[in-house]
């Protein structure tokens, strides 16, 4: 926590805590936690390959060197999070991460990556007489706080009160884009909500795509709004947990 927030936000001393809130929030929910990253990972890599991330990636020039030291110039057109070589046996091989007998793992937590992303927001006026396309608009938004012992829960309980702000329920939603953490606090969301895993990160979550703190919120909603677009859904929702107990949620509405 020290690392992700600053030095003097959290004492040292929450480390450990908090980091045990994937273990316990799995023994609280389904067994479908530990499985969490076959999942992620499979729908991420089909989605590569059916080009459904061109529309919210724009591709950046950048230099590596090759073997031999020579400077190469190269376009990133792509994340390099998803792993097509991932097996439920790979999976089930990993040691538990944080206390001998968890089931919270390397491979059912979100990749350690960085990114950037950008979603602009503007009154409609606004917009309108810069010529900007609309493609969707902010329906509601919410913050909710639980038990920090348990902050992982945070979505399922921020989702519903978003929804309830917006005056809609979770069956008017087609795709819900719920941050996964851990394998075991989005499977608890779902299992809470009653949500279908066809509604679910259906491209992939931050299992195989990563989870730069700073741009996860944003990159989530780039992601949904071409898909509301391509599969003709209106609704979609944003959700993420937030450390010390707390849960966030958003429901846009798509106008593609």
């Amino acid at each position: 926590m020290n690392g992700q927030r600053g030095s003097l936000e959290l004492p040292s001393a929450h480390g450990s805590h908090v980091r045990e809130r994937g273990r316990e929030v799995r023994h609280r929910s389904s067994p479908a936690g530990c499985h969490g990253r076959g999942i992620a990972q499979e729908r991420a890599v089909a989605a590569q390959k059916a080009g459904l991330f061109k529309d919210e990636i724009v591709p950046v020039k950048t230099k590596v060197k090759d073997a031999k030291g020579n400077l190469l110039e190269i376009t990133v057109s792509a994340d390099e999070g998803p792993r097509a070589d991932t097996s439920m046996k790979s999976l089930g091989a990993l040691k538990p991460a944080f206390k001998v007998g968890g089931s919270t793992t390397a491979g059912n937590s979100s990749q350690v990556s960085g990114g950037a992303s950008l979603v602009l927001l503007a009154r409609r006026s606004v917009a309108t007489k810069m010529g900007l396309p609309i493609i969707g608009r902010m329906r509601s938004f919410a913050v909710v706080g639980v038990d920090p012992s348990y902050m992982g829960i945070g979505p399922a309980f921020a989702i519903p009160a978003a929804l309830e702000k917006a005056g809609l329920s979770v069956k008017d939603v087609g795709i819900f884009k719920i941050n996964e953490a851990f394998a075991s606090q989005a499977s608890m969301t779902v299992d809470h909500l009653k949500l279908s895993m066809d509604k679910v990160n259906p491209k992939g979550g931050a299992i195989a795509l990563g989870h730069p703190l700073g741009c996860t919120g944003s990159r989530k909603i780039a992601t949904l709004m071409p898909e509301l677009k391509r599969t003709g859904q209106k609704l979609g929702v944003v959700s993420m947990c937030i450390g010390t107990g707390m849960g966030a949620a958003g429901v846009f509405e798509s106008e593609q």
